[in-house]
């Protein structure tokens, strides 16, 4: 949703539409005057193009198959159709037993759909509630036993929860899956198709998915019916309102390198990755140490050490968030300025969804990539990737010539188990309905 230059929220004592209200434009004025009332309540007066594209269909009951990256508005335009919906047909949802459930792959991801619904439905009888792992079950039972009408859920706690007999999904009206490619690379699949087999087969189905390989096709074509397909930037993000550029760098002048960026006018708030999570520690713990304040959030901290973090970012509180990629997708945090990738991802496309965290709705931002010389392959995927070089800043003062001329490959297990094989690559919402392995 596109926000007017001067927010104005709207009264809050009347149902009736206000002034602020009769300026919002495209498909909000399809919506229930409440949910309006919500939408300009937030500063938003015009639609973004997947709003624009979905909520029509979504209002008329159709299933849809959607691709699309994050910052693009996408929570939005299956909520307010949601809601609407819900409101539309209001009944008393029974104990445990959701009419609309959500799933995403993240515990971060689920927590900020559970605040979307939240903040449009505030004028509305409609509850919700979020249940993800790795903290204490309890309040999340409380909530169900009073009954909810949308359930947002990451995979291993949701099935959890119904071998315990504390979800049905028998009245499940509306089934969303977000980020469902996400999913997949944690692999998740088994779980969506035990979920598939307990929600009702005459349902709404919405199924989002960054990219759409063949493959992702066919798999969404299992679950929905007569979809519309709604595609945004399908195969990359818009990167054109992003100021990228590279600096070459030794891998021990990382840390100085990142204080001087720090320090440097204009740098705000700023969004720092790692590759690993003792990395993000490391640097976060420099980064005190000149002085700055920052926080780690990586699959090893508690949620409670992540929800702080994750806070205190979005309020000002803590100027830099140092992250794994488990934050790449779905954070979604207003006026970050940079995001600094202290070190390149291995794979391509997660660059371009961590620098899509910057140059939301409509802003600009920057990224600034570190590479010494054992990153120059990661960089060759990126360029390659993007269709263009990543602009080299040379002039700075820890600039090294041998990571800019380095043509070392990729390290052969680099962030791999000994096995070989990826490891795990985020504990966010880690199915523990597994049962762990014995040690031999």
């Amino acid at each position: 949703m596109q926000k007017k230059q001067t927010q104005e929220s709207c009264p809050r004592t009347s149902d009736k539409r206000s002034d602020s209200q009769l300026q919002l434009e495209g498909v909000f004025v399809d919506l229930d005057p409440r949910i309006q009332r919500a939408v300009a309540a937030e500063g938003y007066v015009s639609p973004t193009p997947i709003q624009e594209q979905c909520i029509p269909h979504l209002l008329e009951g159709r299933d849809l198959l959607g691709s699309a990256q994050t910052g693009t508005g996408k929570t939005a335009a299956f909520s307010l159709p949601l809601l609407e919906r819900l409101a539309t047909r209001s009944r008393r949802p029974a104990k445990g037993t959701p009419r609309a459930l959500i799933m995403a792959p993240t515990r971060e991801l689920a927590a900020q759909i559970g605040e979307s619904i939240r903040t449009y439905g505030r004028f509305l009888s409609i509850s919700h509630t979020v249940v993800f792992g790795g903290v204490n079950q309890f309040s999340q039972v409380k909530a169900l036993n009073r009954g909810v009408d949308v359930l947002v859920a990451t995979p291993g706690r949701l099935l959890d929860l119904m071998g315990q007999g504390h979800i049905h999904l028998e009245q499940v009206e509306v089934f969303i899956l977000d980020e469902v490619d996400r999913m997949l690379d944690m692999g998740f699949l088994p779980d969506i198709k035990r979920v598939l087999q307990k929600v009702p087969t005459d349902r709404q189905t919405l199924f989002f998915s960054a990219t759409l390989p063949p493959k992702m096709v066919t798999l969404a074509h299992s679950m929905v019916r007569d979809p519309v397909r709604v595609t945004i930037t399908p195969d990359k993000p818009a990167v054109e309102s992003i100021d990228q550029k590279v600096l070459f760098v030794g891998k021990k002048n990382k840390d100085a390198l990142l204080v001087s960026l720090l320090k440097e006018q204009g740098v705000g708030k700023v969004l720092v990755f790692t590759q690993m999570k003792h990395a993000a520690n490391k640097v976060t713990e420099k980064l005190a140490a000149a002085g700055i304040r920052g926080a780690a959030i990586h699959g090893n901290k508690s949620q409670s050490a992540r929800t702080r973090a994750l806070d205190g970012f979005r309020s000002g509180r803590i100027r830099v968030l140092v992250a794994t990629d488990v934050a790449a997708r779905g954070l979604d945090v207003d006026d970050i300025t940079h995001v600094i990738n202290y070190d390149l991802p291995m794979e391509a496309e997660t660059y371009v969804h961590r620098i899509g965290r910057t140059a939301r709705a409509g802003a600009d931002g920057d990224a600034i990539s570190f590479c010494c010389a054992e990153d120059r392959s990661f960089l060759r995927d990126i360029e390659k990737l993007l269709g263009q070089p990543v602009p080299a800043q040379m002039e700075h003062a820890y600039h090294c010539n041998d990571s800019f001329h380095s043509t070392l490959p990729a390290p052969k297990n680099f962030g791999r188990g000994r096995s070989g094989r990826p490891r795990n690559r985020s504990n966010a919402a880690r199915p523990s309905h597994r049962r762990p392995r014995r040690r031999r």
